[in-house]
């Protein structure tokens, strides 16, 4: 791997720059954000920064959408592209799901013994295939030809269209309908299914979900990263991740599935659940967090509980997803995790049920099922 980029369309900021210059000094790679002038589809956006794709020689390149986590297996799929196709095809991630989430997906169809994908549709309305499309690809540069043709197509039916002053609109493809329909069946797409982990994360909601996966990966393959019981330290119930900076008092209790972040301070007889708690934020004696994200810089009070509802797959359904629920329904805020954005205060004594708390708010009593602005 030598490089990575990052696109999307919105406004780099300070709080971006730093995790670049952080994540290359960690990971020795260099690392760049790709500004896109608008909203380029997920095909789009490759297409138009192609020479900077390809400026290094590069003879293949993964494109991982980000709103996803999973074990990654790039390696593997690697591996599969040179036992299967030739050196120009091109490989998709995926797994599998239940035939009802299935339609929320992108459906493939595959050849059951070269995996060659013969058909695919992007949520479909009646059933296609369980084998769901993880937003994980492996491409060579020969990718750029199947785009620019969709692109030379989308400005002839532009011209064609009386009034038009969309030029940009032809820069605007899709990856799943516009370029994999048209390549399967074609001998040149084909499927790697993993039976490893693999989510979306389409709300705030679903990365306790997402946390949940990782330390339970780590469990299995770095143990080492994972907070154990001793003498003197806080009683820990399953995974729990806790950074070496984080200060416990010894007879809080944390886990299953918390992740506490850079320089937290954490009470004495505090309970911490199914929640992720970032840098710097203080949870004082005797709170209660549950299925919680609290913000960098926060703080919670004594005697003071912060809950909310998890959204997790059912887990009676090895083959589940996490549904993407809708923030409002009927009118009414959806139960579901409480979020507390940065540097909240929360006052001693108070109860937080099912809320989202915007940034520097200063709580002075009690909420349930609502956004605070």
């Amino acid at each position: 791997m030598k490089e990575i980029l990052l696109m999307g369309f919105y406004q780099p900021h300070e709080a971006l720059s730093r995790f670049l210059v952080a994540a290359q000094q960690e990971f020795k790679i260099p690392i760049r954000y790709l500004q896109e002038y608008a909203a380029l589809g997920t095909g789009g956006g490759i297409y138009h920064f192609r020479d900077q794709i390809l400026s290094g020689g590069a003879e293949a390149f993964f494109v991982l959408n980000a709103d996803v986590c999973s074990e990654f297996p790039l390696q593997e799929m690697l591996d599969f592209r040179q036992q299967h196709g030739d050196a120009h095809s091109f490989v998709i991630l995926g797994t599998t799901a239940n035939r009802t989430q299935a339609l929320n997906y992108g459906c493939i169809v595959a050849n059951a013994d070269t995996q060659e994908v013969q058909h695919y549709v992007e949520k479909p309305s009646t059933f296609v295939s369980e084998v769901i499309n993880c937003g994980i690809y492996l491409f060579t540069p020969a990718i750029f030809q199947h785009i620019g043709e969709v692109f030379q197509r989308n400005q002839q039916e532009l011209a064609l269209e009386e009034n038009s002053n969309g030029w940009q609109r032809a820069e605007v493809i899709r990856l799943e309908q516009d370029v994999f329909t048209a390549l399967a069946g074609s001998g040149k797409l084909y499927v790697y299914k993993t039976d490893g982990f693999w989510s979306q994360i389409k709300s705030a909601g679903s990365a306790i979900y997402a946390s949940r996966l990782y330390l339970n990966q780590y469990s299995q393959t770095h143990p080492e990263r994972l907070a154990q019981n001793k003498p003197g330290g806080p009683i820990i119930r399953g995974n729990v991740y806790i950074h070496p900076t984080a200060s416990i008092d010894s007879t809080a209790v944390l886990g299953p599935n918390v992740s506490i972040g850079e320089g937290v301070t954490v009470g004495a007889g505090v309970r911490v659940r199914e929640s992720i708690v970032l840098h710097g934020a203080s949870l004082h004696d005797h709170t209660c967090v549950l299925n919680t994200i609290v913000g960098w810089d926060s703080t919670i009070g004594r005697w003071a509980r912060v809950e909310g509802t998890p959204s997790d797959p059912n887990p009676n359904d090895p083959y589940a997803k996490i549904d993407s629920e809708t923030l409002f329904r009927d009118g009414r805020l959806t139960p579901s995790i409480t979020i507390l954005g940065c540097s909240v205060t929360i006052p001693a004594e108070v109860v937080i049920l099912n809320s989202i708390v915007l940034p520097h708010k200063e709580l002075s009593r009690s909420y349930k099922n609502q956004i605070i602005l």
